[in-house]
């Protein structure tokens, strides 16, 4: 009897998307050794030279143009991708995507980007017949999720089932999950060790993180970062700069953050155990991101939300009490001097964050298995008779 498999496709817009479907690859092997899993970038595989190329256009259309890509989020909000809009995105970018998944044979597909699953949605109603569960990223739904060839909806909270359910979707097509984050999230680390790991004081610290790619606009770094670092004296920085080496080493140039206590750190696995020793995490509100901090229980600031998404993420943390928006330098000085003077008080609500958070990996993974469970298709126990060109 083969193992069953489990192809879990993502976008490289951004870490948060890949990053929901590794966590969710890593829950589901530790939960049967029957089980493989193979997650794929689908652009970025089919064409490993054009992909970075659209990815670096939308980060620079993020960053530097935040009103437009919020204006396009918002004409598009309720709008499901039309059968025109899907064809196109099939053709430039996707149209090998029939012959990836009838190599690998998957039993289920999971999607953690939208574009994945409007493709293998469009495959389904063209007669492809294997589950397709689409896990929601963010603490919001855009249209551009909503497919009626889905068969199950994993989302964050009973508010994005609402709104699903709201523009059309079946109840029993909508499980809330929350957001698989990677199991060493819900570990907790020694901080002697973490201390000694990466050179760092046992001191009061703060985690700054500029999002996967590691980007602070210009007026960011010159009012936040600038500002973050003049506390460094009683606060100990960690500014996470991804894989923007660029902007690393920019900032080591400069006076302000070659500080003893201020520490640039590029590129790392370890964020979850960097998590372990920051007391406050300042931070863009990404949906993966701030649910790894939940599951740390890390009070949460929030700065330049990306008009669309994050601005909606921004809003259930601050109303949940999870964190607030940075609307002025009076409110780090606020949230500091509660660090370093009322400590207990900070810690307490740390802890009532990580109680909040439920062990999300866990939900995503067992509404997996329990449809895992109840297939009944002869077709998924037989091996393929061909070695796949790709392999699990």
């Amino acid at each position: 009897m083969r193992k069953k498999r489990i192809l879990l496709l993502s976008e490289g817009f951004g870490k948060g998307h890949t990053q929901a479907a590794h966590a969710l690859s890593v829950g589901l092997r530790q939960s049967s050794s029957d089980i493989i899993t193979r997650v794929i970038e689908l652009g970025a595989f089919l064409h490993p030279t054009l992909a970075p190329w659209v990815f670096s256009a939308y980060r620079r259309t993020v960053t530097s143009q935040p009103r437009l890509y919020g204006m396009l989020y918002r004409n598009q909000y309720d709008k499901r991708p039309s059968r025109v809009a899907s064809l196109v995105l099939h053709r430039i970018f996707y149209s090998q995507t029939k012959a990836i998944i009838k190599q690998l044979k998957p039993d289920i597909i999971v999607c953690t980007h939208p574009f994945p699953s409007i493709i293998v949605s469009r495959l389904k109603r063209a007669g492809l017949d294997v589950p397709l569960f689409t896990v929601i990223t963010d603490y919001d739904v855009h249209g551009t999720w909503m497919d009626s060839a889905v068969d199950k909806y994993l989302v964050s909270t009973p508010l994005v089932r609402e709104r699903l359910i709201d523009c059309g979707v079946s109840e029993k097509q909508v499980e809330v999950t929350g957001i698989p984050v990677h199991p060493n999230f819900r570990k907790a680390h020694s901080k002697e060790q973490i201390f000694a790991e990466f050179g760092l004081k046992a001191m009061p610290t703060v985690m700054v993180m500029g999002g996967g790619w590691g980007v602070f606009k210009k007026e960011e770094k010159e009012q936040l970062l600038t500002y973050l670092a003049s506390w460094s004296q009683d606060i100990q920085l960690l500014i996470c700069l991804g894989t923007n080496e660029k902007a690393r080493r920019q900032l080591l140039e400069e006076d302000a953050f070659r500080q003893p206590n201020v520490h640039l750190i590029g590129y790392t696995t370890e964020i979850s155990k960097l998590m372990d020793i920051s007391d406050i995490l300042v931070t863009k509100p990404g949906g993966m991101t701030c649910t790894e901090a939940m599951a740390k229980g890390i009070p949460m600031l929030f700065y330049s939300p990306i008009p669309g998404q994050e601005e909606k993420n921004c809003s259930y943390f601050q109303e949940n009490g999870f964190g607030q928006r940075i609307t002025s330098l009076e409110m780090i000085d606020h949230w500091f001097k509660l660090l370093l003077e009322q400590y207990p008080e900070l810690a307490k609500r740390r802890t009532n964050i990580r109680e909040f958070h439920s062990d999300d990996a866990q939900n995503c993974t067992k509404a997996i298995m329990q449809h895992l469970e109840q297939m009944d298709n002869p077709s998924y126990n037989q091996a393929s008779s061909k070695t796949p060109l790709i392999q699990w």
